[in-house]
């Protein structure tokens, strides 16, 4: 599996329930935009907060409008139970792959996680990416681990938090040697995507992306041709995105630019989560017209 562009788009809410309509929208307007694929409920699309019968709803509407773009479904939960039971929903609604995040409460050990994802891939029939995601599930994974799991059945590829500056060519040689060769690299985190595609990650899982498609396709494209200058330039373009992304994080952000476009209604988000307020949302919609994406 090549996810190459995966857009991640919001799971925007509305009365408290799933829209299922602007859901399909917004993959329209990725699918038009050119992405490569689209990542459903991941960390953007609130997938913690989501009953099962939500769950469901959006990678039907996902899936429906997503036509033959493939579609990877964000899986997680606390109970590896849980977490098989939306592996069985996933893939009879349609998804292509599984995005598996190791969610807690309390702090899962190394075994624990090696435990769940050899779960996941004896129930899979669909390639399975491995989410890492210190920053809301508090969970690192060891190079070790990472290893351990890449051999198992129906692992597909790993999903990377953003590495530190001038340190990707190296995180991705060093996971190259530790992974199967034909297991994929991707990476998270928009600001460092022009510095982690130029130095060999296969794929880029882009929030971004999941709003502004045909941008994030002009950075992914650079990186492709091999164009490195052009790629950290369409980066540095997108520095006042990535300085509100970096301050309020970037799920707050994007379902504030997306409210202020009226992609979705407000509030789009489950509550208690909010997206920015009237205090920040002037920075937001400058930081778009400064960037050039309205």
């Amino acid at each position: 599996m090549q996810p190459g562009l995966c857009a991640f788009p919001l799971t925007p809410m509305r009365d408290e329930s799933v829209d299922d309509a602007a859901l399909a929208t917004l993959v329209s307007r990725l699918v038009a935009g050119g992405v490569d694929s689209v990542g459903v409920l991941g960390s953007t699309g609130v997938c913690a907060y989501l009953s099962r019968d939500e769950r469901r709803a959006a990678i039907d509407a996902a899936v429906s409008a997503a036509g033959e773009m493939p579609v990877i479904a964000g899986v997680g939960a606390l109970r590896t139970r849980d977490v098989l039971t939306y592996v069985e929903d996933a893939q009879a609604a349609g998804a292509s792959a599984l995005l598996v995040a190791p969610v807690s409460y309390h702090r899962l050990r190394q075994e624990e996680v090696f435990g769940l994802y050899a779960d996941v891939a004896s129930s899979s029939s669909v390639p399975v990416v491995v989410y890492e995601n210190p920053s809301t599930t508090a969970f690192t994974f060891t190079d070790e681990l990472y290893a351990r799991i890449a051999q198992l059945p129906s692992i597909a590829g790993v999903k990377i938090p953003p590495p530190a500056p001038g340190t990707a060519a190296d995180r991705v040689a060093h996971l190259r040697e530790l992974l199967p060769a034909d297991a994929t690299i991707g990476v998270s985190g928009d600001w460092a995507a022009a510095e982690a595609l130029t130095s060999g990650c296969h794929a880029w899982y882009s929030v971004l992306a999941g709003l502004f498609p045909r941008t994030a396709r002009a950075l992914a494209d650079a990186a492709a041709a091999g164009d490195a200058d052009a790629a950290h330039q369409h980066s540095s373009t997108l520095d006042p995105i990535w300085s509100l992304f970096k301050e309020h994080g970037s799920l707050r952000v994007m379902a504030a630019a997306a409210e202020a476009l009226g992609l979705v209604d407000a509030p789009c988000l489950p509550r208690p989560l909010l997206a920015l307020d009237e205090h920040y949302r002037p920075a937001v919609e400058d930081a778009l017209r400064r960037t050039g994406l309205i």
